[in-house]
């Protein structure tokens, strides 16, 4: 398809958007310097996730995996480690993986070809586009959320932006706009637009370098474009889980293959947990029936503790800690069973989910203390 805008206009666009982004870019981490691997690990970690969430996570995860090589040499575990909290940890899993690959086929630096880009895991089209245009100025169009937005508004495309004739047509519009001898300049001022000037319900049109190309704006539909995506009904969901705790403060956190983890733990430590369809009154006789059928655990007397939640996507779960005081754990350390201080199991991968149901703990124990000292 061609741009209803003509080789000026075009320049034009490509001009002043550029000469905006030099002025007005945000200093980050992966932007000092061109490295393929900084900027990979970002784009990675910025997937569904805030700029704010990332950057302590990215600082901490670059000073302990400084390059390539030392993320592959890494466990997957040490690796999971320094990602917990952010979610979504098969990006995690795949940056590993493809760290190996790296290492393995291409000599541990990024590739430049886009298809050998593809090949590693966890690398779409995007991805490899954002990647190699910004490290190696390949000339690549990259189309995300923030890009596709911009388009959408200045070019007045109606409808919903994900199906796919509308993807294809803002592929090729980014292809046709793209700024062939400066593409990573060009994908990143795109993106800084849509993240801080053309935003989602509230685009500040007056502040923007090209609202006079601007379709949407012109039409007065920049607050209508695009048109807002179906959302995925909510699915609620109830996991009620074992807290272990010992006379020593220990708790025992598991990981066996095919306990309940699904989005909510991603495979790493857990604790002895499962989905419930009751209310709390008889989640414990469910949590319960679950630890002797599937971890041949006797189940102990339990003490519910307030829930906690947890969203994951479109899944609202709520969290319900049921505290098991003993003198002992009942299950000895193995391959698939670890016994950790409670205030001390990030030492160990976990996820989000398992950190709050911790914190619910310890939250109890601590008013336990208070009211005894007051006592």
């Amino acid at each position: 398809m061609k741009l209803n805008l003509v080789p000026r206009e075009i320049a034009s666009l490509r001009r002043k958007l550029l000469v905006w982004y030099r002025a007005n870019w945000r200093d980050f981490p992966w932007r000092r310097g061109r490295d393929a691997y900084r900027i990979w690990v970002a784009e990675i970690m910025l997937q569904q996730t805030r700029i704010a969430a990332v950057l302590p996570y990215y600082e901490r995860f670059l000073a302990r995996f400084p390059n390539v090589t030392a993320l592959a040499r890494a466990r997957e575990t040490e690796v999971l480690k320094f990602w917990a909290g952010l979610g979504y940890y098969s990006r995690a899993r795949n940056l590993h993986r493809a760290a190996k690959q790296i290492v393995r086929e291409h000599g541990g630096k990024f590739p430049v070809a886009h298809e050998k880009a593809l090949a590693l895991p966890g690398i779409g089209r995007y991805t490899a586009a954002a990647i190699l245009s910004i490290a190696y100025d390949v000339p690549l169009a990259a189309v995300d959320g923030n890009i596709a937005r911009v388009l959408a508004r200045v070019f007045a495309i109606r409808g919903d932006l994900r199906a796919p004739r509308n993807w294809q047509r803002l592929g090729k519009i980014a292809g046709q706009l793209l700024v062939p001898d400066a593409p990573g300049d060009w994908n990143q001022a795109l993106m800084e637009l849509g993240e801080t000037v053309c935003a989602p319900r509230s685009p500040n049109c007056a502040a923007c370098p090209i609202a006079r190309e601007c379709k949407a704006r012109e039409l007065g539909l920049a607050h209508r474009l695009p048109a807002p995506r179906k959302k995925r009904a909510t699915e609620s969901i109830r996991i009620a889980a074992a807290v272990f705790l010992d006379a020593r403060g220990r708790t025992l956190l598991t990981k066996i293959p095919g306990a309940h983890d699904s989005a909510l733990f991603s495979r790493m430590w857990q604790f002895p947990a499962v989905a419930v369809a009751c209310k709390n009154g008889t989640a414990a006789d469910e949590l319960a029936a679950h630890l002797q059928s599937e971890l041949r655990i006797a189940p102990p007397a339990f003490m519910a503790l307030p829930a906690a939640s947890h969203t994951v996507t479109y899944r609202a779960i709520a969290l319900l800690p049921f505290l098991a005081s003993m003198e002992s754990l009942p299950v000895a350390q193995s391959a698939n069973f670890r016994a950790v201080p409670l205030a001390k199991i990030s030492s160990l991968p976990v996820s989000s989910a398992t950190r709050k149901i911790a914190r619910a703990v310890l939250t109890h124990t601590a008013k336990l203390s208070t009211t005894d000292l007051s006592g």
